[in-house]
């Protein structure tokens, strides 16, 4: 069974940082696109930020450049979301898909086959 495994949500403050992890078992890929996504209440799941595993390539949703870096260790088979400067906006579930057959593609998330089970990040007004 392929599982993703989200931790390091949380709380935080306007201005501050937080790091999310997660793990991925039970599946390889030379090329996968691993992804991490964000949903609000009453809002649709919007892609944050996107790897190949083989580090070609990261992408960024506007609202998070600058702000956020994704990571890949293929060594601990991990996904990072180093999250800083933090707004109330981002507040929200946060995902991690993986995606071992198709290119990266941020605002799509119906392509993606695996996803964690989500973590919460809040940053209170």
């Amino acid at each position: 069974q392929v599982q993703l495994v989200e931790s390091g949500g949380g709380s935080a403050q306007a201005g501050g940082s937080l790091r999310l992890s997660c793990t991925t078992s039970g599946y390889t890929s030379s090329r996968t696109c691993m992804g991490w996504f964000r949903q609000a209440p009453g809002k649709e799941r919007e892609g944050v930020a996107g790897i190949y595993t083989d580090g070609s390539y990261t992408y960024y949703a506007n609202s998070v450049k600058g702000r956020f870096t994704i990571s890949q260790d293929n060594a601990k088979n991990t996904l990072n979301l180093q999250m800083n400067s933090l707004k109330p906006e981002d507040t929200a579930m946060y995902y991690c898909a993986a995606d071992p057959y198709t290119a990266c593609v941020i605002n799509n998330p119906p392509k993606y086959p695996y996803w964690g089970q989500g973590t919460q990040v809040t940053v209170p007004s």
